[in-house]
């Protein structure tokens, strides 16, 4: 990862980060790694609190780790408090990106699912189902997409894309696990390939 950019976080700057997660929380549909453009987006693009390698580092680090897949989240916090002035700051950047994405979403799921288990015949409740696979899958797209294109790569870079495409696909079409194709991007890296 790259040097920690030096910031200097006020009150506001602290409840900003906890309101966009608040906000981003209602909007995971299919995970917190849904709405990793609009957190790219917001720490890298808007507000410099994050560099595109810290963004994509926790993102790929978090992701190898086990765990859930929320953990990212927390290393985002993390990387935006040691910024802003080190390891206290870091564990108030965990604090409060995790509640931030997770009580929202936590409890609307509670709420949501007891409703729909309780209406689960009702057509309306069906389609709602059915139609959520779609965006689910588009907002995994847009989070690969940012992921791809972080760091300057542009649609003539070829290569990068190229193992984009092949990884999802393995993904999607075998059952090889996803550290190893983790692992071989880290290789094709590591000689320059990509």
């Amino acid at each position: 990862m790259t040097e920690p950019i030096a910031l200097v976080f006020t009150l506001q700057d602290w409840f900003t980060l906890f309101l966009h997660y608040l906000t981003l929380s209602l909007l995971s549909i299919g995970g917190a790694i849904t709405t990793a453009p609009d957190m790219h987006r917001f720490l890298v693009d808007q507000q410099h609190w994050l560099t595109d390698e810290q963004f994509n580092a926790s993102i790929a680090i978090a992701q190898a780790a086990p765990g859930p897949n929320v953990l990212f989240v927390a290393l985002l916090g993390w990387n935006v408090g040691l910024n802003a002035g080190g390891m206290l700051t870091g564990l108030l950047g965990v604090l409060l990106s995790l509640l931030g994405i997770l009580i929202p979403s936590t409890v609307l799921t509670y709420v949501a699912s007891r409703w729909g288990h309780r209406n689960r015949e009702l057509r309306a409740v069906r389609a709602f189902k059915q139609g959520m696979a779609p965006i689910v899958v588009a907002l995994l797209m847009a989070t690969g997409w940012i992921l791809a294109s972080a760091n300057g790569s542009s649609l003539n870079d070829w290569p990068v894309w190229l193992v984009t495409v092949a990884t999802a696909l393995i993904v999607w079409r075998t059952r090889t696990h996803l550290l190893w194709l983790l692992g071989a991007g880290a290789l094709l890296g590591w000689y320059g390939l990509i």
